[in-house]
């Protein structure tokens, strides 16, 4: 149980979610209790889905790398919801279980990553753990394997992901 308990599905709050509660079913939780419980405030619930979705799913950086990073900061945060979530359709693209747990690991010396990914791995790890060091020497190293907007898309997705799963872990939610 959450300590703000989620909508029931047919209440009108939620039901105005509508596409949005079905596109939230492909992060792996076909209830979607993080929209259910935002549905208290719909405003929020449908601005917030979309920055995710936006964050997450389009294209630019690839979705797999993009879903490792937001379980590596679930995991970070400490919220056991969103940590235990997989995107169906990352799983359909090939990534693993393997995979995610690498991430997770010292993925910096593991020859599954290329340097590409192991810099955006990287860049959600110390953005909320050492933010200090995400300074220009650790930017022009990314503009070696990424391009800005590639580089703008990851710290999006790092600072929109991070901030709602520490904020779903308030809640004590899960899955």
């Amino acid at each position: 149980m959450t300590l703000i308990d989620p909508l029931d599905l047919d209440d009108p709050a939620v039901v105005k979610l509508g596409a949005r509660l079905e596109n939230f079913a492909v992060l792996g939780d076909d209830s979607a209790t993080f929209l259910r419980i935002l549905a208290r405030a719909p405003q929020y619930a449908e601005a917030l889905w979309d920055a995710m979705d936006e964050a997450l799913f389009r294209d630019g950086v690839d979705h797999s790398l993009k879903e490792m990073i937001r379980i590596q900061l679930a995991t970070k945060a400490g919220d056991p919801y969103f940590s235990s979530l997989r995107s169906k359709r990352a799983i359909a693209e090939g990534l693993t279980e393997d995979r995610i747990q690498a991430s997770l690991g010292d993925f910096a010396n593991d020859p599954q990553f290329t340097p590409a990914e192991i810099w955006a791995l990287e860049y959600a790890f110390r953005m909320y753990r050492t933010p200090e060091t995400v300074d220009a020497a650790f930017y022009d190293a990314g503009k070696e394997l990424w391009t800005e907007p590639q580089i703008m898309e990851l710290g999006g997705l790092i600072a929109i992901h991070y901030g709602l799963q520490v904020f779903m872990a308030t809640l004590q939610a899960s899955a």
